[in-house]
Formats: structure tokens, C-alpha cells, sequence
């Protein structure tokens, strides 16, 4: 489940917990939209750990560059020999 799914769980429980008035036998609205509410936060911090562990943006380490530096003269030294 993505972060979308996650928050789009976690809207669907806080409005069954907090905005739903009925009523019913045997099914008890506010109990889901919390049951939801619980597993939509869990899908959230997943996503965000396997998002963090992934690598994701800005982690790159001092040493890493963009675009290489190519030195012409060690190239051709190379292939000479």
C-alpha cells in the first residue's frame, strides 16, 4: 500500500470516526473508521521507513559528484597500452 493509499485510509477512518452519526446492529461505524485510522497510520510510516531506506532524494555522500570528470589524457594512455 502507497502513501496515497495510506492517507486516502486514513480519511476514510477519520470521517466513519468523527463526521458518521448512524447507527446499526451488528456494525459499528465508529469502531472501523478507527480500525482504519490504525491501519492507514501504519501504511503511512511504512511507506515513509521503506521511502527513507530506499535512498530517496538528497542523500548523497560528499564525495559523490553529478556528472563525472573525464580526463582525456588518462584515456588515451589507456588504450595506447
Amino acid at each position: 500500500m502507497g502513501i496515497v493509499a495510506s492517507l486516502f485510509v486514513v480519511a476514510a477512518g477519520a470521517i466513519m470516526r468523527f463526521a458518521v452519526t448512524a447507527k446499526g446492529h451488528g456494525f459499528n461505524v465508529h469502531t472501523t473508521g478507527v480500525i482504519l485510522l490504525i491501519v492507514g497510520g501504519i501504511g503511512v510510516v511504512l511507506s515513509v521507513v521503506f521511502w527513507a531506506s530506499w535512498g530517496g532524494f538528497g542523500r548523497r555522500s560528499a564525495g559523490m559528484v553529478a556528472s563525472p570528470i573525464v580526463d582525456r589524457e588518462r584515456i588515451i594512455e589507456r588504450d595506447v597500452r
